[in-house]
């Protein structure tokens, strides 16, 4: 069902694409997929579509915020590397072609940039097939925050070479991109769950700040929701991703770790999920579906979270960072201009509660199976270094993996919301056990939200789908 979802969006955003389309045809084709004319725009700048055209950042020529950073090896002249990074129509490509052109002006080397695929599933498995093959077609990989225990045994340790640019990165990205004690990726860009809300709807029912708990949040969406509902039948008080697929081991690994149920497979290997926190955690969670929460969010991947919150149907939601930029968008008729304020997710009342927002991002691992080992390396380097990350934080509003661009004021006048941020990389960032379970995490992911999706649509019980998931999770992570 996801990847079917995933193919149908991707195809209505390559039609948007495409200029023979024209925007009736566009808008028959989301309305079959549930998309409503109004959420139209605000799907396809999630994607990318128009985003330089529509971005406060597009009036900057692309690349001229980058300042060189000092050292770059000038011996490595006339190498020639090719690297995976963004898709072949990511808004992102005219500063990644400017960035590649600086560094080959002040080091000699060419980098070629070979596009990825769109969708995470498909660029895993060409990746797993050119490396499984010992490839040496391609020198560096952009890696998502989850593979680095499936690319561990391609990768080169970057740790040796590059152990002073990993020290000013975030301890826990550079944690989860190390597997038995080698660095497998260098942090690039980072995500991570965020709560958004309506300041506007905050002010019309008094309520002073954002929610400092699940409590608290269920009981300011039911007082907006019931407020709103009225006036607008669509409304309601609460979206996330209930869909059974990997956003909702996000989803639910937020509200799991919150609650002081641990992190689903912690460190040293042991399965932490049949526990009273994390039962009381999916039990609330379900108590949402129907309540503050629409029947139907058991279906809901991002796209439809956008879909509802962009348009103004919704007090909070629960998305990526990225959405702040599409709630803010003036081209696209966003209504929400001024008017949504973003946090850390709440925390739940278990014993160990605390902040919890699921680690998102990618990095940049260099292939052992490279003939350019130093040229790679050099590239990687200054990609992740703090001069190149901060003029993509400005441009391209990506959240940056070293903390002190957070603290950047020029950082925080192109994009407000992200000093507030830092906060969630330093404590509240927690990763999915990927580097623990290693080749076998996709696994791990569907045993987990298939049974917490069976809590959300009532099929089973909270106590019956944990005692299945960690009998599942058992049964899996023995297989290492």
């Amino acid at each position: 069902m996801k990847q079917d979802r995933n193919h149908d969006v991707d195809e209505l955003v390559a039609r948007a694409i495409h200029r023979g389309t024209t925007r009736r045809e566009l808008i028959k084709a989301a309305s079959g997929l549930g998309i409503s004319a109004a959420a139209l725009p605000f799907i396809m700048r999630s994607h990318g579509v128009l985003a330089q055209d529509s971005t406060p950042a597009a009036a900057i020529t692309p690349g001229s915020t980058i300042v060189m950073p000092q050292g770059l090896r000038t011996d490595l002249s006339g190498a020639s590397i090719n690297a995976v990074l963004t898709t072949a129509t990511d808004a992102d490509n005219p500063w990644l072609d400017a960035a590649n052109a600086k560094f080959k002006e002040a080091t000699g080397i060419t980098v070629n940039r070979i596009p990825g695929e769109q969708s995470a599933t498909d660029r895993l498995a060409i990746y797993n097939q050119q490396l499984g093959a010992q490839s040496s077609d391609n020198d560096v990989y952009q890696i998502d925050v989850i593979w680095p225990g499936i690319m561990a045994p391609h990768a080169t340790d970057l740790l040796p070479t590059l152990k002073d640019l990993a020290a000013q990165h975030f301890p826990a990205i550079v944690q989860n991109n190390t597997v038995d004690g080698h660095l497998v990726g260098m942090p690039w860009f980072t995500d991570a769950g965020l709560l958004y809300w309506r300041t506007d709807l905050f002010d019309k029912y008094g309520i002073e700040k954002g929610p400092e708990t699940w409590a608290e949040l269920e009981t300011m969406a039911k007082t907006i929701q019931d407020g709103e509902v009225g006036a607008n039948s669509d409304f309601v008080g609460f979206v996330w991703q209930g869909l059974a697929y990997e956003g909702l081991t996000c989803n639910a690994l937020e509200w799991q770790y919150s609650n002081g149920g641990g992190s689903i497979i912690e460190s040293d290997g042991t399965v932490s999920v049949n526990n009273a926190q994390t039962i009381a955690a999916f039990e609330r969670a379900a108590k949402w579906v129907g309540g503050i929460s629409p029947k139907d969010v058991t279906t809901y991947q991002e796209p439809e979270t956008v879909n509802v919150f962009g348009p103004g149907n919704a007090a909070f939601a629960r998305n990526w960072p990225y959405m702040w930029a599409i709630t803010q968008d003036k081209s696209a008729g966003s209504p929400l201009i001024g008017k949504v304020d973003v946090s850390p997710l709440p925390k739940g009342d278990g014993a160990d509660a605390k902040n919890a927002d699921t680690l998102g991002g990618w990095q940049l691992m260099v292939s052992k199976y490279s003939k350019s080992q130093d040229a790679a390396i050099e590239y990687v380097k200054y990609l992740c270094s703090p001069e190149i990350e901060k003029s993509r934080a400005i441009e391209r509003s990506l959240l940056p993996t070293i903390a002190s661009i957070y603290d950047d004021p020029d950082v925080a006048a192109a994009s407000s919301f992200m000093p507030r941020l830092k906060s969630v990389f330093q404590g509240g960032a927690v990763a999915r056990p990927s580097t623990v379970s290693g080749e076998l995490y996709n696994s791990v992911s569907t045993a987990y939200f298939q049974g917490v999706n069976q809590i959300l649509t009532g099929a089973k019980s909270a106590t019956d789908a944990v005692k299945k998931i960690e009998s599942d999770l058992k049964d899996i992570m023995s297989q290492l």
